[in-house]
């Protein structure tokens, strides 16, 4: 019983912060777009091609 005495003013105080900590989530945008990170992934080709630019460029400045 004497427990209860730390314990409960102790959750109230951890369910607040977990409030607190989930409304600056939402607040701040962090849950917006979930799927746009990994589609981008999918369809970036430019570091490809600017990858392929370099390797040409320098094969052209060294013939060996």
């Amino acid at each position: 019983m004497e427990s209860l005495y730390l314990l409960i003013p102790l959750s109230i105080l951890i369910a607040a912060a977990i409030a607190i900590v989930f409304w600056w989530f939402i607040r701040s945008g962090q849950s917006d777009d979930l799927e746009g990170p990994g589609w981008r992934i999918l369809q970036d080709d430019d570091s490809i091609r600017s990858q392929d630019e370099k390797t040409r460029h320098a094969a052209e400045k060294n013939p060996d």
